[in-house]
């Protein structure tokens, strides 16, 4: 994810892939990408949020609202935790989805979006992730000090974030102060967009920019994606260029608003302990006055390009290499059934770890799925030293040679589903985790999973749905980029 303003935290286009990865209910494991900063940083609020994690009576909750005309709700029961699933849509096309869990301590809410870089052109790249921090810089009502200083009178957490398909204003607080959070996000959503505000404000994004050009691992996401997805939506950097945000204008940007931010292409979310009916009022009186409008999203399915980009770059200590493959979309029965064959393949304990990472050869080897509303893929990791490079991947193909040609193990893949399931359930008690898990499902796919049911479905995946993957997905067709100290890499 792109922009994370308020904190100076900041993620690529690569952190929001794997944020969508996450929110669908696989990996969590900071192995996989040590060397990427932002991963440490994106989790630690979730993490926190898990070692906080209480359970209550179920008396601590006060009772559920009776249902309207509208709405659906289902419940489900994980050990002694009751949700309950409730929606409606407001009759400008605005959408509320709600998970209500009795035994949460707090609640966490947001705007989720449904635009992102995919949503751009090549002369506008990078104007949601720029649009994103122009939210926080004040609306008609509010300056930038009054929103921030709102933000910070409501504790706990708030920001926002920037992936190739969403754009998510959340806020983590104390369940009494729901209302103000809501109030305080949907003014936002209307922001002021004023010129010098922008002007100035075009600065902070080309400084993050420079920033990132500096660090072989985002380098290499934006290359490989702008290759292996060449020609379509998903190759368009969250951030955009030095170029194409330089040449923004405050007009651009405010066309760019009037196209995408249809209260029909926002959905409401919000999970803890939440008061649905009064969250209803709350959001119908804050946002049910937007005027709707048709929006649209190009979709893009297909299979990736293939190719080897190799960019030389003497001042870095190690080679940083990512391949990206072709692998199943978020809208996929076989999602994850991916996921768990990454985790057997390049998970920590996965084949991977042991041949190249635990031997010393690297210190990082890692594959993990990332799916997008229309595709997906495959990304490997390897960070090693620039001579080792070339025998490292040679060793990588082979183990993926081998998963293909002979299938992955009952053992192992036994192993890697506990890992899933256990960090499905650990994930699960937290409601920002569940936030994000509900709203990205949501945006991408229009329904609901309870962590029973993400459960249920782990549980059912079997050996023969891994190799199945392998099969349909054989890790054949690839695009490689490489920074570092090498001027080429052999014909693997």
């Amino acid at each position: 994810m792109a922009g994370f303003s308020r904190t100076g935290i900041n993620f690529s286009s690569k952190g929001a892939a794997f944020a969508a990865s996450l929110s669908l209910g696989f990996l969590l494991d900071f192995d996989f990408f040590p060397f990427c900063s932002f991963t440490k940083e994106f989790f630690s609020d979730i993490l926190t949020e898990i070692l906080e994690a209480r359970r209550t009576d179920d008396s601590f909750f006060v009772g559920w609202n009776d249902q309207r005309a509208k709405r659906t709700n289902s419940g489900a029961r994980v050990g002694r935790k009751r949700m309950k699933f409730q929606r409606t849509t407001l009759d400008n096309g605005l959408e509320i989805v709600v998970e209500q869990n009795e035994s949460a301590l707090s609640t966490a809410l947001g705007f989720f979006v449904r635009t992102g870089s995919r949503d751009e052109t090549d002369e506008i790249a990078g104007v949601s992730h720029f649009l994103e921090h122009m939210v926080f810089k004040g609306t008609e009502r509010r300056t930038a000090a009054d929103v921030n200083r709102e933000l910070d009178e409501l504790g706990g957490i708030s920001n926002a974030c920037t992936s190739e398909e969403s754009t998510a204003f959340y806020a983590k607080t104390l369940p009494e102060l729901q209302e103000r959070a809501i109030e305080l996000l949907s003014d936002i959503l209307r922001p002021a967009l004023r010129k010098e505000d922008f002007d100035t404000e075009k600065q902070v994004v080309l400084e993050e920019i420079k920033m990132y050009e500096d660090q072989p691992p985002f380098l290499i996401d934006d290359d490989a994606r702008s290759h292996f997805f060449a020609g379509r939506p998903l190759s368009r950097s969250v951030l955009g260029s030095r170029e194409s945000v330089g040449g923004l204008t405050p007009e651009a940007m405010r066309e760019y608003f009037e196209r995408r931010y249809s209260p029909g292409n926002v959905v409401f979310v919000a999970s803890g302990l939440v008061d649905f009916d009064k969250t209803v009022r709350c959001v119908e009186s804050c946002c049910g006055h937007w005027k709707p409008f048709e929006t649209s999203r190009q979709i893009s399915r297909g299979r990736g390009s293939s190719g080897v980009l190799v960019k030389k770059r003497e001042e870095t200590s190690q080679e940083y290499v990512l391949q990206l493959m072709d692998a199943p979309a978020a809208s996929d029965s076989d999602r994850i059934a991916a996921g768990i064959l990454a985790t057997v393949i390049g998970g920590t304990g996965g084949r991977m770890f042991w041949e190249l990472v635990d031997s010393g050869r690297a210190d990082v080897a890692a594959l993990a799925p990332l799916f997008y509303s229309d595709a997906g893929c495959f990304e490997f990791y390897l960070a090693c030293d620039p001579e080792d490079a070339d025998d490292n991947l040679a060793i990588a193909r082979r183990i993926l040679d081998e998963i293909v040609r002979d299938g992955a193990k009952e053992e192992e893949t036994e192993r890697a589903k506990t890992m899933v399931l256990t960090r499905i359930a650990l994930l699960g008690e937290s409601p920002m985790r569940r936030l994000f898990s509900i709203g990205e499902e949501w945006l991408s796919e229009g329904r609901y999973k309870s962590v029973a049911e993400q459960l249920e479905e782990a549980r059912k995946t079997t050996l023969d749905d891994a190799n199945a993957v392998a099969k349909k997905y054989p890790f054949d067709n690839s695009f490689t980029v490489a920074i570092g100290e090498l001027d080429s890499l052999r014909d693997f």
